[in-house]
């Protein structure tokens, strides 16, 4: 008998239907005699009964929501008064046929029809007689049958053996009402006081605790004795599993701590959460199991997963240990273990897919078809680690989206920029609450494949903290001897890394540690010239602005002239990012007008570029003629690529102090002392009369004093400064310079060279002064970017005086 199942004799055939309803008596066997000796109509209105199965003589309360239900209730309880009851094989079904509901059932009498307050319709029904179906009249407005009687089988009620199960049943009865605490007591009154041995049978078997299907096979049992065993039966596991629940409970109840209880609680939870669809402890090991077959591991893998896979299930689901072992299993199953995407080898579609998304970087371009050529031929290569250097906005990172296409492989892209925790790029340990794989198994995951082309994006930029050294936990991830076994601290096994290709991003060398350097290959991404600024924004910043605004082509046209105009006017990056931003500019102004229905040029012209971007901010790195002695132009190398700088000195009446102002740092001041004593040095040999340092202060300045500057790559133009300030000579026009000098005078090669030459040619210089050692940087440089220029490469500074200062001296020359 269930918690609650004595509820229904309690609450109606005991004490009625509530305090004012007209009692219901319990059944006599006077009442049972009349009851069967009723004759039984021909036809019936048959109501089938979702949950539940009617027995005779019981009393039980029915809500009726179907609107043919309603109707043959109403319809019932006008006339006769007497129905037919059936169970119904699926409880689910909404609108039961003849076929969906079982032919044997019980005739009932409706005693009451209750309207409930929330509109809902309650009958009370108790049974009378079995029937069973014999042919289905009706099916509208509601089922009607012809019937016949079902007569039980009671020959055996006055056997000895009879009235002794009678008794056993009696004595369940009251055992269980004792010992389940949701039966009121009352019931056991009842059970005391039924005369009637076949109403006690139909009575406990309405109250079981069973399932309808059971229900329904009791009804249709003819002997009653048989049926008496059977509700015996039913009773006794109830009573079983009664007393085991009973006695677990007063055993635990003594010693039921706060874990224990949040442990019952949880188990609770989780019958709930199954009920509910969810999914149980089994069921996701069984589901991993199955993953885990579909999987192409190693053997290895493949028996370490099945370890830790038997670890999960001997944990108990609520601690918190078992969150992190089901996420590291997930994380096995999710990770692509020899899961490869398949290199696409057209190496002129390779080609055309580099070309049409970057103008220029024709190095990296020829690495990369070097690469899928070789992988071609041999088709098992170790990927290798390529590292493209150079300044912001040359587009470093988008290539390697480029790459990822020509390749057909996927794309990811990992941030380093900051990263100061070693555990970023090896992970946890599961020893830690929270611990998770690091940002290198993550990518991987994430990428779907073992072999994805992997960015690694501003790799100078890793720092070290009292939480590791990242950028020396990269050395294993970027050398291709050791990343096939790459090991991750959460994964706790070997990951190969061997087939990944690795592209880094940098903008500085010499922050980049040195061994991880070592395991790179450095391709040098350059500055562009004006003529490709142009270009790149023509083909490619032009149009994605217009589609980032909502605008197309015929809405704004800038012709080369004018894009030339911009990039010269208001960029001095090496790269385009800054250039972007002008052509969005640009392009608000044609939104602007079309939002507000204004008249505006479609074809941009050079008064409506300076309207729009306000008057050109960036003459000053033009190369500026000067008559003035002392005054020499420098090339430099900055974060965004080459410029020009301008070494100013002048002589003041003193007694040969040296003071250097421009903000520079302590290698360009130490330049500029070696120059000065250099040239004292040698002052017979330039001409200049040694009382001159013993008379006169020497001040160096460098313009744009707000901005840092230092390096070596000033030397050779601060001594040529000062020479030209003392010999009140002036510099040859349309000349640059740069190199590093030697207390000997001798001239030695500097980096960056590209770059300046660059920004020489920005700033319309026509000669530039090299160390001889820097040749061979200038031949690895394209031809187009070196004309109209004029090299010299010199070893010694003599050779540097000789070639940019002028025999003229300067109109108004001091006289020393």
């Amino acid at each position: 008998m269930g918690d609650s199942k004595f509820s229904n004799f309690d609450n109606m055939s005991l004490h009625g239907i509530d305090e004012d309803a007209e009692l219901i008596p319990l059944l006599t066997p006077e009442d049972e005699e009349e009851m069967n000796n009723e004759v039984l109509p021909e036809t019936l209105p048959i109501l089938p009964l979702r949950n539940t199965v009617l027995f005779p003589g019981v009393v039980i309360p029915i809500t009726a929501g179907r609107d043919t239900s309603i109707n043959l209730i109403k319809d019932a309880n006008n006339g006769s008064k007497v129905i037919g009851v059936v169970s119904q094989k699926d409880e689910a079904t909404e609108n039961p046929t003849p076929g969906d509901v079982n032919v044997l059932g019980t005739v009932a009498r409706i005693l009451r029809v209750l309207k409930m307050p929330d509109g809902n319709t309650t009958v009370i029904l108790q049974g009378k007689k079995r029937f069973e179906i014999a042919e289905v009249l009706t099916e509208k407005p509601y089922m009607t049958a012809t019937v016949r009687e079902v007569t039980e089988n009671r020959e055996d009620q006055q056997s000895q053996e009879f009235l002794a199960i009678i008794e056993s049943i009696k004595e369940l009865a009251l055992k269980i009402i004792r010992d389940n605490p949701n039966i009121p007591s009352e019931a056991s009154f009842a059970i005391k006081n039924i005369q009637s041995n076949s109403f006690l049978i139909n009575f406990v078997s309405s109250n079981l605790n069973l399932d309808v299907k059971e229900k329904q096979e009791l009804l249709e049992i003819n002997s009653l004795k048989d049926r008496a065993l059977a509700t015996l039966k039913y009773m006794n596991l109830e009573l079983q599993k009664l007393e085991l629940k009973n006695d677990i409970q007063s055993k635990v109840r003594n010693d039921l701590d706060q874990q224990q209880r949040e442990y019952f609680l949880h188990q609770q939870m989780k019958t709930i959460q199954e009920e509910l669809g969810g999914v149980s402890h089994d069921d996701e090991l069984l589901e991993m199991r199955e993953k885990a077959k579909k999987k192409k591991w190693s053997k290895k893998v493949g028996e370490h997963f099945e370890k830790e896979l038997a670890k999960m299930q001997r944990m108990n689901p609520q601690v918190a240990e078992y969150s992190i072992q089901r996420n590291y299993l997930d994380l096995f199953l999710d990770l692509p273990w020899n899961d490869f995407s398949k290199d696409k080898f057209d190496l002129k579609r390779a080609q055309r897919i580099l070309d049409r998304d970057h103008y220029g970087l024709e190095d990296v371009k020829k690495r990369i078809i070097e690469y899928l050529a070789v992988l071609k031929l041999r088709n098992d290569m170790k990927s290798p680690i390529l590292c493209l250097y150079g300044p912001p906005g040359v587009g470093k990172t988008s290539l390697g989206k480029s790459v990822a296409e020509a390749l057909g492989r996927e794309y990811v892209r990992m941030s380093l920029g900051g990263l100061r925790d070693e555990a970023e790029i090896r992970g946890h340990r599961k020893t830690y609450i929270g611990a998770m794989p690091g940002r290198i198994v993550q990518s991987i995951k994430k990428a779907g494949t073992s072999n994805p082309v992997f960015i690694l994006d501003e790799i100078d930029k890793l720092s070290s903290s009292h939480q590791g050294d990242p950028s020396s936990a990269m050395l294993e991830v970027l050398d291709p001897e050791q990343n096939s076994e790459f090991y991750d601290n959460f994964l706790e096994m070997g990951y190969d890394l061997s087939k990944v290709m690795f592209i880094a991003t940098a903008n500085n060398l010499s922050t980049i540690q040195p061994a991880l350097r070592d395991r790179m290959e450095i391709i040098n991404v350059t500055g562009y010239t004006i003529e490709e600024k142009v270009e790149i924004a023509k083909r490619h910043l032009l149009p994605k602005q217009l589609k980032e605004h909502g605008l197309s082509a015929k809405d704004l046209k800038i012709g080369k002239p004018q894009l030339e105009k911009i990039v010269e006017g208001y960029t001095r990056e090496s790269g385009v990012r800054s250039l972007e931003k002008q052509i969005a500019k640009m392009v608000r102004y044609a939104a602007t007008n079309i939002a507000t229905e204004e008249e505006y040029e479609v074809k941009v012209s050079n008064e409506i570029v300076e309207k729009v971007l306000g008057p050109a901010r960036l003459e000053r790195d033009k190369y500026e003629n000067n008559d003035v002695a002392g005054v020499v132009t420098g090339l430099a190398w900055t974060s965004v690529g080459g410029d020009i700088l301008f070494i100013e000195s002048i002589l003041s009446k003193g007694k040969g102090a040296l003071n250097v102002t421009g903000n520079l740092g302590k290698v360009m001041k130490e330049s500029a002392t070696i120059a000065l004593e250099y040239i004292k040095s040698n002052a017979d040999r330039f001409g200049i009369d040694f009382g001159v340092f013993e008379k006169y202060n020497v001040h160096i300045h460098v313009p744009e004093g707000a901005t840092p500057k230092d390096g070596p790559s000033a030397g050779i133009t601060m001594l040529t400064s000062l020479v030209s300030l003392f010999t009140q000579r002036k510099v040859k026009k349309s000349l640059a310079m740069t190199g590093e000098i030697t207390l000997r005078g001798k001239v030695l090669p500097v980096g960056g060279i590209k770059e300046k030459i660059l920004a020489a040619k920005r700033a319309r210089i026509k000669e530039i002064i090299l160390c001889k050692d820097n040749e061979k940087d200038i031949l690895e440089i394209k031809k187009e970017y070196l004309k109209g220029l004029k090299f010299h490469y010199v070893t010694d500074m003599h050779e540097v005086i000789d070639i940019a200062i002028t025999s003229q001296k300067v109109k108004n020359a001091k006289s020393l």
